[in-house]
């Protein structure tokens, strides 16, 4: 099932690649259009209280407008010839801002704080989701292959933060919960990382 439906957002994304070519955008400016969303859903995640429970609507839906952007940069760099060194470089920093102010919107909003633990919970997922990223960074530049590697990489986690918010209106402890098993998912993704290269390097110099 999660196959087919990869397939069909590939295959959507890549015909909304071809109108946002017609349309002007370089695989960059898709870029710089993902990053805005996601400030624009931490400042919501941040400041919701000023319009009660609007902003934990419109939060995750600039959230999930974010991650589909940086999605499309790729496909429309593969589509057209237009990937470059520095395009990678920018799209891999753009994601690592993204993925912090999030947090931090999701942490002074006040959202993770019905637990003792809730704050050191959600900057434990701020730390384990920038080193999820790095670890994959760091590993590939030595030449190992860290794609899919691990629970909780950045879709898994704009759908568990996207999907938390929505209930959240229903279930004030949905959001609570969701940085919660965020904190344990990217931490573990860092170690299955950390002994996947660990495994590969051995290899290598076998």
């Amino acid at each position: 099932m999660l196959t087919k439906l990869k397939q069909k957002f590939q295959a959507y994304t890549a015909s909304v690649a071809k109108a946002a070519h017609r349309a002007g955008l370089t695989p960059n400016r898709v870029s710089a259009i993902g990053i805005v969303f996601a400030f624009l859903s931490a400042f919501a995640f941040w400041e919701w209280q000023l319009f009660n429970q609007i902003l934990l609507v419109v939060a995750p839906i600039f959230l999930l407008i974010s991650g589909f952007f940086d999605a499309l940069d790729g496909v429309v760099a593969r589509l057209y010839g237009q990937t470059t060194m520095f395009g990678g470089f920018l799209d891999s920093l753009l994601d690592r801002y993204a993925d912090a102010v999030v947090f931090v919107g999701i942490i002074l909003g006040g959202l993770c704080k019905h637990f003792e633990l809730g704050l050191a919970a959600g900057l434990a997922a701020l730390i384990g989701s920038l080193l999820v990223s790095y670890t994959r960074a760091r590993g590939e530049a030595a030449g190992v292959k860290m794609e899919a590697v691990g629970f909780a990489e950045r879709a898994e986690r704009i759908i568990i933060l996207a999907t938390a918010s929505f209930v959240r209106i229903a279930w004030i402890e949905a959001l609570d919960w969701a940085i919660i098993i965020l904190a344990i998912l990217t931490n573990l993704t860092v170690l299955q990382r950390a002994y996947y290269f660990y495994k590969a390097s051995k290899k290598k110099q076998e």
